[in-house]
């Protein structure tokens, strides 16, 4: 950090200021996507912080990095959104078909995903000495899950220690806890990750691989033809299905199969998957054909997770969420 920077950026330079902060932007709007499990909160929290940090950087004392005085604005303004009264999930639309009973339903409804894009610009920077989790699992779908089932201290704290790996005492510090708190509220959050863990996985192929690609193809191939048996023979037989924000789960393939069959109408309707990635992880814009218009309409987005050679979960997710991963709403042909 520039001294003569920061000097401009105290002065009233807002480009200054811009420069000054601009390194860490990627890795605070990640922090606000962890902590709110939302692309579009941590779009606008990140927004907030920003401001907060504008007009508080005359009380940054330098007794620590600029970094961590970044991060300490960002977790409280994450915390104070989560602790808001009105924020609460909005009810889920109907399904569009009768459907069979779930196998479980889903504790967490905020979930939204997060495009690669945005990791692949984030600047190369290794965690502190106390980090457990690496990139890629921190970032996972099922480890953001995992996230939002816990307190928004617990939350906090875990992130802030096992993600970035600031120390016990910087975690107390940055949350304003004594450490005897911090290291409680580490020990049952972390508990409660073991808790939902599923159990030792096989690792799906590398990213971009030619083995990653070869079961993509076929996966499209068996989605975009409608074959639930050729579908259903590239899952495990624990696959899961998800769907926030509504709350229904399908676990295996009989229940998978099940829930395929109650909504073939709506499964037909999807004749085009455009391929973009989220949380590290293959992923897919849905469109259907509007038969009025003669194009193609974004129907949803479907996130895959990979365990060896075979899917073992799907997720979901709203239309409304494909606009952050320059997915067009329309397709000019049908």
């Amino acid at each position: 950090m520039s001294a003569e920077l920061l000097h401009r950026a105290r002065s009233g330079d807002r480009e200054a200021f811009a420069e000054l902060v601009g390194p860490y932007r990627g890795e605070l709007h990640l922090l606000c996507y962890r902590m709110l499990g939302s692309f579009q909160d941590a779009e606008d929290t990140l927004q907030e912080v920003l401001l907060a940090a504008w007009l508080g950087l005359a009380g940054f004392e330098e007794r620590s990095s600029l970094r961590t005085w970044l991060h300490r604005i960002t977790t409280n303004r994450c915390l104070n959104t989560l602790r808001s009264a009105g924020r609460r999930p909005q009810p889920a639309a109907a399904f569009p078909a009768p459907v069979p009973e779930p196998s479980a339903h889903n504790e967490v409804l905020w979930l939204q995903p997060y495009p690669d894009l945005l990791l692949d610009r984030l600047p190369d920077g290794k965690p502190g000495p106390e980090a457990r989790y690496e990139t890629a699992e921190a970032i996972s779908l099922a480890f953001l899950t995992a996230l939002q089932l816990l307190p928004p201290n617990q939350r906090a704290v875990l992130l802030l220690r096992d993600v970035l790996g600031y120390r016990a005492a910087e975690t107390a510090e940055l949350l304003d806890l004594t450490e005897s708190a911090v290291t409680s509220a580490l020990k049952r959050a972390r508990a409660t990750l073991d808790a939902t863990a599923r159990g030792p996985e096989r690792p799906g192929p590398v990213p971009g691989s030619p083995q990653e690609r070869e079961l993509t193809e076929r996966f499209v191939a068996a989605f975009t033809s409608h074959d639930i048996d050729a579908l259903l023979a590239l899952m495990t037989d624990d696959i899961w299905i998800r769907m926030p924000p509504m709350p229904f789960e399908y676990q295996g393939t009989e229940n998978v199969r099940g829930f395929f069959t109650a909504i073939e109408a709506h499964r037909r309707a999807i004749c085009r998957l455009v391929p973009t990635r989220a949380n590290g992880q293959p992923a897919w814009g849905e469109y259907a054909l509007d038969r009025v218009t003669d194009k193609l309409h974004c129907v949803g987005m479907l996130v895959a997770r990979y365990s060896g050679d075979r899917v073992d979960e799907l997720t979901h997710f709203e239309a409304g969420v494909a606009a952050s991963f320059g997915l067009p709403r329309v397709l000019g042909d049908g």
